[in-house]
């Protein structure tokens, strides 16, 4: 197969909340995970970093990003489309139980599945067909997708439940919210009613059968989350939505898994 080389590699979109959305076009749906930059008045914060395929903090730059003020990487769990560019933030934070993974990343993270974990990829073909390429095109010439690797990132900061992120004008909240793996957070800033949730909850198929999902502890999460006040929610894949979609979509995943 050959592939052409992509113009440029992220895109973006600046949501009503302050909240910039940036996904990776050419990534298949598989992978297409969603990462956020939000500006403070003193700090900013990056909500994951993508697969890593290209250069995450210049695109925050291109974006306007003053690159004097201090920036917090956050990973909402340490799946590999979601912490590609973490290595490139000095300040990373996140929950213990994602800390050996982002230390120390699997190896078997191409991005071609003949190298994948087979039970990764058993789990995950249970909801979508399997691609052999999972992008469609390149960051640069001569890139090989079947090379590709996750640089390791060890949390510089570990987070839990209740701690607070403080961007000077903005504060967010962690929630620990488990299921889709075991240290998977959220981010929560009561003033917006914003929730940036990683793939705890997502406009989407919403992924428990991985090696290291629980399903009886991500219906402990959905409960949570359908009684949470949020009024607009980013998830880590696909658009976001507003308190009523959130309803639905949590008592969907109850109906189904309950």
């Amino acid at each position: 197969m050959t592939l052409d080389v992509a113009a440029r590699w992220f895109a973006s979109e600046q949501l009503a909340d302050g909240v910039v959305r940036l996904w990776e076009p050419q990534v298949n749906e598989w992978l297409q995970a969603n990462a956020f930059w939000i500006a403070g008045s003193e700090v900013d914060l990056v909500v994951d970093t993508g697969c890593g395929i290209a250069p995450f903090a210049p695109e925050l730059e291109r974006l306007g990003r003053d690159p004097a003020r201090p920036v917090i990487a956050v990973a909402t769990h340490s799946h590999f489309d979601h912490v590609g560019g973490l290595h490139e933030f000095d300040e990373r934070f996140a929950h213990p139980a994602e800390a050996s993974s982002l230390a120390d990343p699997q190896p078997s993270v191409a991005l071609t599945t003949d190298r994948w974990d087979p039970g990764v990829l058993a789990a995950l073909s249970e909801d979508w067909p399997v691609p052999e390429v999972l992008v469609d095109a390149l960051p640069f010439p001569g890139f090989d997708p079947s090379k590709h690797r996750i640089l390791p990132a060890a949390p510089t900061r570990l987070v839990g439940e209740g701690d607070r992120i403080d961007l000077g004008d903005r504060t967010f909240e962690v929630l620990h919210l488990p299921g889709h793996s075991p240290g998977s957070i959220g981010l929560w800033e009561e003033a917006t009613g914003t929730l940036v949730a990683g793939d705890a909850v997502y406009d989407d198929v919403l992924v428990d059968t991985l090696p290291d999902s629980d399903i009886s502890t991500y219906l402990v999460t959905m409960r949570r989350l359908r009684e949470h006040p949020a009024s607009v929610v980013h998830g880590g894949h696909a658009g976001s939505f507003d308190r009523s979609r959130l309803v639905e979509i949590t008592d969907a995943y109850l109906a189904l898994r309950g």
